[in-house]
């Protein structure tokens, strides 16, 4: 069996991972771009780390995996659910209840039951699965919370029940299913991508994993606090992870030759220079609190860095209010789209930092095909979204996959009534008033947000060399590394099947 590693850079953009190259830091990465495939992919919108690493896991949108943002309201239980936006955010939502919902709800609660991950996928076909600290682990074997260390001890009194996860489970230091000698001091930024690395060489060495999941996240926080173009030493820094598990696989060439990889990112990260103070816009509806709503507090305000949500929390109320939230949205300072659904359309219309005025309506089944093989009844302004119609087909450069994506949005169950994009260079601080001005963020539609990066090196699979799975797809996605990976094993099982005895 050919086996796989699908290694996951947090926030990797193509003009850095570009530039890494070009500086000869990143040599792995430099070998697979130039021996095998590369491409530029398109992350979800809202274009932040919950939403799209559950697309990576999972292979479909938020309108199928139901993990609308980074900061959301849980309608069922009339509370704003946060992922970690920032240390300031958690505290004023709640850590403990942070810390439940990111590590075991977002997997057992929020995901929906009826999609598979890549794991669950791969665990039912007997493949040897194991993963490294990944927002999305679920996974057909238990695990218990891991034992032997103080700080197990005391996050023992947070985290008592078992997950379910890959084969072999290493998420932080909370759940580790053998011991290996390696440890992240619970995920702290900056030794994560080495504790994946550690853990990665010790499964790969002793062959003890057919499938992993190599998740390199320290390059995203590297970029919200140093800027895009600090990328470059981020980037070095997950390239010598993948040397690493390469040199447990014997060396490059070796591991190249013997090893399938899938590299990723899940969205990208935009310069930020301004603060977008877009709260006020919506006071006077009346913002539930973190304890919960007040009397007379009619919305949910949902920050998610250049993105953010707004949820009617009375549905009945929603006709009424979805006129006024819209109109507050297109004044509120740094937006550049408000969009929502009105029956079965979708609707993106200007804000006040947007370069076209207008409205756009979109919804499915029309004449107008888009680059991943949807189609589409459209009018009003294209211009909002940069786009053209040309032979047909709907382009944009500067939003990327504008209606495929908002769609997806707009028809998640969990995404709030109306959605707001951030202007190029404005970010929206979150619940602890934490922004990133001066470095990197992400979260809007724009391209500067969403392009990421795929790279693929040694796959098998009936898939046409250079195009996307997806029938009719001319473009990539972040949808698409599941339905590689799937048909890489799908091929190997075929030939194990079909060798004689």
């Amino acid at each position: 069996m050919r086996r796989l590693v699908f290694a996951v850079i947090d926030g990797c953009g193509p003009e850095q991972l570009r530039a890494a190259i070009d500086a000869g830091r990143a040599p792995v990465l430099a070998r697979v771009a130039r021996d095998g495939e590369s491409h530029r992919s398109v992350a979800a919108f809202p274009s932040v780390t919950p939403v799209c690493a559950t697309a990576l896991a999972t292979g479909v949108r938020q309108d199928r995996h139901r993990i609308p943002s980074m900061n959301w309201w849980d309608r069922s239980r009339g509370r704003y659910v946060e992922y970690g936006s920032s240390f300031a955010a958690s505290r004023k939502l709640g850590i403990v209840r942070q810390l439940a919902d990111t590590v075991y709800h977002l997997n057992g609660r929020h995901l929906a039951p009826e999609v598979e991950t890549v794991f669950e996928s791969l665990d039912d076909r007997g493949v040897r699965t194991a993963g490294t600290t990944f927002l999305v682990y679920r996974g057909r074997f238990r695990h218990q919370l891991a034992k032997g260390s103080a700080m197990n001890r005391v996050a023992s009194t947070m985290f008592r029940k078992p997950v379910m996860g890959p084969r072999e489970l290493f998420y932080a230091d909370l759940f580790a299913s053998r011991e290996t000698g390696c440890y992240s001091q619970f995920g702290l930024p900056g030794i994560r991508d080495q504790h994946a690395g550690c853990v990665g060489a010790h499964l790969i060495e002793r062959d003890l994993v057919d499938f992993l999941l190599l998740s390199l996240p320290d390059n995203d926080t590297h970029s919200h606090k140093h800027g895009p173009d600090a990328q470059i030493d981020s980037i070095a820094a997950a390239d010598e992870q993948l040397a690493r598990i390469a040199q447990a696989a014997g060396g490059v060439d070796r591991f190249l030759e013997e090893w399938g990889l899938v590299v990723a990112s899940d969205h990208a990260h935009a310069l930020v220079e301004r603060r977008g103070e877009l709260r006020p816009a919506f006071e006077a509806f009346g913002i539930a609190r973190p304890g919960g709503p007040r009397k007379g507090d009619r919305i949910a305000y949902c920050p998610a860095s250049r993105s953010a949500s707004v949820y009617v929390l009375d549905r009945a109320q929603r006709d009424e209010l979805l006129p006024e939230l819209v109109a507050a949205g297109r004044e509120g300072d740094g937006v550049e789209l408000v969009v929502w659904r009105e029956g079965d359309e979708g609707v993106i219309a200007s804000g006040p930092d947007a370069a076209v005025a207008g409205e756009l309506r979109f919804r499915p089944g029309g004449p107008v095909a888009d680059t991943r093989g949807g189609t589409w009844e459209v009018r009003g302004e294209l211009g909002l979204v940069g786009a053209t119609i040309d032979d047909g087909v709907l382009r944009s450069d500067s939003h990327p996959d504008p209606l495929g994506r908002c769609w997806s949005a707009l028809t998640c169950v969990n995404s709030g009534d109306v959605l707001l994009s951030a202007a190029e260079g404005v970010e929206f601080p979150d619940w602890g008033d934490v922004d990133h001005v001066d470095a990197g963020s992400h979260g809007s539609l724009r391209a500067e947000d969403s392009v990421g990066v795929l790279l693929a090196h040694g796959l098998d699979g009936r898939r046409r060399p250079g195009l996307p799975a997806r029938e009719g797809a001319t473009t990539w996605s972040i949808e698409d590394p599941v339905p590689l990976i799937l048909d890489h094993f799908a091929a190997q099982a075929h030939v194990a099947g079909s060798a004689p005895a």
